[in-house]
């Protein structure tokens, strides 16, 4: 990769402006260029596509998608430490890299790109579950990107993907299922980065739906599921007792028997059960 683009390699590039990752800012160096190079592929054709890189840290999945063919990237980077080295990749493919240094939690982005847009990250831990949350829940839908190609810890990223009946399944797997399409394209372990962190690592790509898989007020999923899942072990007759006085009924009526547990239900019957909330 650096034969294809100048620059040297990820190694000396954090040797040379003294980037030690900061643990309070979630950060752990992806350094294999090879590596980036093929995240940056899950995400499919970039060549005619805006790509928004949060937490981009010295540039490794940055020069993996241009590398790749990316129209143009913007990386939204908190850490100011690591500008000069994103300003030497911007400077090796001119007019395709705009950096901003804020936090992505902040920043509003939408001036910056020009659809399409697809998002591509290595994100920070300590953000990571809450902006895929706020890019899945935008007031209008379809959002502003096309498709999230993420690196999450491996756990957040089976509960992403996750089925009634296991381990994972829960209000994540319900969020982002009802209006997108997810699948797990590559796990990484820890020593693929510096520092090591103690889990192992998946790539998550998620393709939007046009419309939700099965009508629902969001609000009112969203709502039923924090109740169900927040008290995952008990029947859902005693968990969703606070709804409404007639909940056993109402249970029925979406096609879920009221002793069944949280865990147990599809998400076609909790967008059923919602629907009968909202009439």
């Amino acid at each position: 990769m650096a034969t294809i683009d100048g620059l040297p390699p990820l190694r000396e590039v954090i040797r040379a402006h003294d980037l030690v990752a900061k643990k309070q800012l979630g950060q752990n160096f992806l350094l294999d260029l090879n590596l980036t190079a093929k995240i940056a592929r899950q995400a499919g054709d970039l060549s005619a596509c805006d790509v928004l890189e949060v937490g981009p840290g010295p540039g490794g999945l940055t020069r993996g998608l241009l590398a790749e063919g990316a129209r143009r990237v913007l990386a939204v980077e908190k850490d100011a430490r690591c500008l000069p080295a994103l300003e030497e990749v911007a400077a090796a493919y001119p007019g395709r890299l705009e950096v901003i240094n804020g936090d992505a939690l902040e920043v509003d982005v939408l001036s910056h790109l020009t659809p399409p847009v697809r998002v591509v990250a290595n994100l920070p831990y300590n953000v990571g579950t809450e902006l895929l949350i706020r890019w899945l829940t935008p007031e209008v839908w379809p959002p502003f990107w096309e498709s999230l190609t993420l690196m999450f810890q491996k756990e957040v990223a089976e509960r992403i993907v996750a089925r009634p009946r296991t381990d994972h399944y829960g209000r994540l797997a319900l969020l982002v299922q009802w209006r997108a399409e997810a699948k797990i394209v590559l796990h990484l372990p820890p020593e693929a980065f510096t520092p090591a962190p103690k889990v192992h690592s998946s790539v998550v790509h998620i393709t939007r739906l046009a419309e939700p898989r099965f009508p629902a007020d969001g609000a009112v999923l969203s709502r039923i599921t924090a109740m169900a899942f927040n008290q995952r072990r008990k029947m859902l007759r005693s968990s969703l007792k606070a709804l409404a006085p007639d909940i056993e009924a109402r249970l029925e009526a979406a096609g879920i028997a009221p002793t069944q547990r949280a865990e147990e239900i599809s998400l076609e019957k909790f967008c059923a059960l919602a629907r009968g909330f909202s009439a």
